[in-house]
């Protein structure tokens, strides 16, 4: 079976450049993801989050539908204890209107912003207590089921209808996802990329061994979500990732903002922060097409998973672009289309 490779971009900030400008850059990604031959394109959600912009997938999800034909397009994710399912199942009923059959609408736990942002969108502090009954309410509302007679949504129903209907994933980042995937008979997706790959291997086998087949997933399927970054070289790809090296070594201090130019990311490290650095620089999924091609296969077939959604973070959307570029390339992925 072939490696799929999709796209998960979250609009991340880049000094110089306006916010507004990375919306429309993740709208021109869309459209090239789909030439090159990518299975999906996600995006995300986040809140009064300085790096990563996409606040609203729903709404960057339409303008997406509307310039694509063919490729895959998703939430990764709806963070569902701000919102009634209800709700999120009438938006997504509306996109696969727009695009059917195409719709993923993945769903998370995690507030996608701090404390106080997410009581802002919801003050209900507990409504993450409630997460495993909303994903069961909106299973039923988005696949045209009808919730059981004494529940509140009994004979309430989430409109368009059609013959066809999202894709609900679980996404997550711990045991818990992918217990309540396995539970659910839901695709799963891990956030290798959150974790650096702790705990991956343990939550996929976990999501394998205690999988139920339901009626629109027969055997388990899990994706996996990686950073990766490819250059024209390895030497190129390494100065190119000083931008998000410098984030993430800024991110453990607190300090959380748009991405420099690598140029501008180098800055005085303690020792200690220099061998973390080092770590990070020796570990990351960087380097040309092919140095990047071999450890995502490696990784792929170390996690026994037939799916990699790629993000890539960049100072410059050239270079994202001729990131991903090179990926469809070393994977030929235009031929599989």
């Amino acid at each position: 079976m072939r490696l799929r490779l999709s796209i998960l971009d979250q609009s991340a900030a880049a000094v110089g450049r306006g916010q507004d400008a990375a919306i429309r850059q993740t709208l021109e990604l869309a459209q090239k993801a789909e030439a090159w031959g990518y299975d999906r394109f996600w995006v995300s959600e986040h809140h009064s989050h300085p790096s990563i912009v996409g606040s609203a997938p729903e709404v960057l999800m339409a303008a997406i539908a509307a310039r694509t034909r063919r490729i895959r397009i998703g939430s990764a994710g709806v963070m569902l204890p701000h919102y009634a399912p209800l709700k999120v199942a009438e938006q997504f009923r509306v996109l696969d209107a727009l695009a059917p059959g195409r719709i993923d609408l993945g769903v998370g736990r995690a507030p996608g912003s701090d404390g106080r942002t997410a009581q802002l969108l919801n003050p209900d502090r507990s409504a993450s207590e409630r997460f495993p009954q909303q994903v069961m309410e909106l299973q039923a509302w988005v696949s045209g089921r009808q919730l059981p007679p004494g529940h509140p949504g009994h004979q309430v129903w989430a409109y368009p209808q059609s013959d066809t209907a999202p894709t609900v994933w679980m996404l997550g980042s711990s045991d818990y996802g992918a217990q309540l995937a396995a539970h659910l008979g839901l695709p799963y997706a891990f956030a290798y990329f959150i974790t650096d790959g702790q705990g991956a291997e343990e939550a996929l086998q976990l999501y394998r061994d205690t999988f139920r087949p339901s009626p629109g997933l027969p055997q388990a399927a899990a994706a996996l979500c990686v950073w990766a970054l490819a250059a024209d070289s390895d030497e190129e790809a390494l100065h190119l990732f000083e931008s998000r090296a410098r984030w993430k070594m800024d991110r453990n201090l607190g300090r959380i903002g748009a991405l420099l130019p690598p140029e501008q990311a180098a800055r005085d490290y303690s020792p200690a922060e220099q061998l973390a650095l080092e770590r990070l620089r020796a570990s990351a999924l960087i380097g040309s097409a092919a140095t990047v091609g071999r450890k995502l296969r490696q990784l792929a077939a170390r996690l026994e998973v037939q799916e990699l959604v790629v993000i890539t973070w960049a100072h410059d959307p050239d270079v994202q672009c001729r990131s991903y570029e090179l990926l469809a390339k070393e994977f030929a992925l235009a031929a599989n289309c």
